[in-house]
């Protein structure tokens, strides 16, 4: 898969394709300093103030996200006719999104959110805000430029809710109707405990806490919470339901599957933004074609590289390729596992609905017979596991001078093969005990073979499996390139 999502970043997207997010806009200002002292005037640290920052946050920082990602996007929402408006307005159109959507309000101040630090730590936040909804001649300013923007045919809208007043019930249902009429996926970072606002759009983000707010239950109990997520999704007629949970990572929640992706940060400094990362690279991945659960695997890679920064700061795509380049170099050795190991992600992939496939051999100099026939397999199931002959069995089986390749730089080259989730190796003469063990549900064996001949097909066939034969391509063998090399 990392292959698949390493070129859909570095191909970029459509060359018409653009993203309007909507939505709550933010000013983050940071104060830094250092703390040496407390006050004698009272029992507070002292920060002697070193320098001064501010960045787009809420909505402006999806749209940043967005633009770090090579997406174009436009921003549709209010700030103040205030310095700080004016500051937000420069800082968004200096990272290339576009502005002409949005709003100056002579009655709402921009939402500030002004954070002092003493080193890495946030010592206080300081808001600014109006949270009530807009009055009703700048909601129709915003209810036509909406309509606008919609003409313009973007690739996907991100409705940012912070529950700052801008996403009201009228605006979110003016959004997601126009954007079903023209076939235009909606995701939405939501916020409150009543979702039907956003009733009809694709997806939602709600962290584990909103989720629960919204389902009504503790939180506490994950399965609870994740049943009432489903039928939360279902009721709003999602198509997918996205919740965040932090340091364990992200749920995805489909019709038919519940996919469970792994935390990817490695160590966390400032949680700040991070859903706003989440929904941009969601959105992102989705306008370059990715199915929703490989969109998510790229959030939450962004998500991982973004709280390991202090402050609000958006992805940029060079640092998720890079990411990418080396989860996929992980991922590669990662591959190779025991049998307690493959078991354990046999399970996984089990509980998210995936069926397994197992294939075994020597695949000593791995030629493009080996390749297409490992990429046939994988065809027919979610998992590829191949089971391979150590050493010892090699020469038991083709005599004393093979294999001609160490069984762990064996083993390494398989799982190089994007086709292949799994190599696992067997000493025993035939995997027999490794497909009990598995239980696959699909038996692969080349077509050299009758189906009575393969082992553990009789085995797999009794808990429901079946077993395929594949056809192999003519000519090419490993005993075909050995005497090649031995008339050289």
């Amino acid at each position: 898969m990392q292959q698949r999502l390493i070129e859909a970043l570095r191909q970029g997207f459509p060359a018409d394709a653009w993203a309007l997010v909507i939505g709550d806009l933010m000013l983050d200002r940071y104060l830094w300093g250092k703390v040496e002292r407390i006050s004698p005037e009272a029992p507070v640290p002292v920060v002697l103030l070193e320098k001064e920052s501010s960045r787009p946050g809420g909505a402006a920082n999806v749209a940043a996200n967005l633009a770090g990602l090579g997406l174009p996007c436009r921003l549709l929402g209010t700030v103040g006719d205030d310095a700080p408006g004016r500051e937000l307005v420069a800082a968004i159109a200096s990272q290339g999104v576009g502005t002409e959507a949005l709003f100056t309000s002579s009655s709402r101040p921009t939402t500030t959110k002004t954070r002092i630090l003493g080193g890495h730590q946030q010592m206080l936040r300081l808001d600014r805000e109006a949270t009530a909804a807009p009055d009703a001649g700048e909601q129709e300013a915003l209810s036509r430029l909406l309509r606008e923007m919609m003409e313009r045919k973007p690739a996907v809208v991100v409705l940012s809710d912070y529950a700052k007043g801008v996403l009201t019930p009228e605006l979110c249902r003016l959004a997601i109707d126009l954007a079903a009429q023209a076939d235009i996926p909606v995701l939405v970072d939501p916020k409150g405990r009543d979702y039907g606002k956003y009733r009809g759009a694709t997806a939602l983000t709600p962290n584990r806490r909103e989720t629960a707010e919204a389902c009504g239950v503790s939180g506490q109990d994950l399965d609870e919470l994740l049943q009432a997520a489903q039928a939360l999704r279902r009721a709003l007629d999602l198509r997918f339901l996205a919740v965040t949970r932090s340091e364990e990572g992200i749920t995805l929640l489909e019709e038919t599957r519940m996919l469970h992706l792994p935390a990817m940060a490695r160590q966390v400094f400032d949680v700040s933004g991070a859903g706003d990362t989440v929904i941009a690279t969601l959105a992102a991945g989705m306008v370059a074609g990715l199915e929703p659960a490989e969109a998510l695997h790229l959030a939450n890679l962004a998500a991982g590289i973004v709280v390991g920064k202090v402050g609000t700061v958006p992805i940029t795509r060079e640092e998720l390729l890079a990411e990418l380049a080396v989860e996929e170099v992980r991922e590669q050795a990662d591959k190779i596992c025991d049998l307690p190991h493959l078991l354990a992600r046999v399970r996984q992939w089990r509980a998210n609905g995936e069926r397994i496939v197992f294939t075994n051999g020597c695949f000593d100099l791995l030629h493009a017979g080996h390749v297409v026939y490992l990429e046939q397999a994988a065809k027919l199931g979610d998992r590829l596991v191949v089971g391979l002959n150590t050493d010892r069995s090699v020469r038991a089986l083709k005599g004393p001078n093979r294999p001609v390749i160490h069984e762990q730089d064996r083993a390494r080259v398989l799982a190089a093969l994007e086709a292949v989730d799994a190599v696992v190796l067997f000493d025993e003469d035939t995997p027999l005990s490794l497909i009990e063990a598995i239980r696959p549900d699909v038996l692969v064996k080349g077509s050299d073979y009758t189906e009575d001949q393969v082992v553990g097909g009789k085995e797999v066939k009794s808990w429901g499996g079946r077993v395929a034969l594949i056809d192999v391509v003519p000519g090419r063998s490993t005993s075909n390139i050995l005497r090649k090399l031995g008339s050289a």
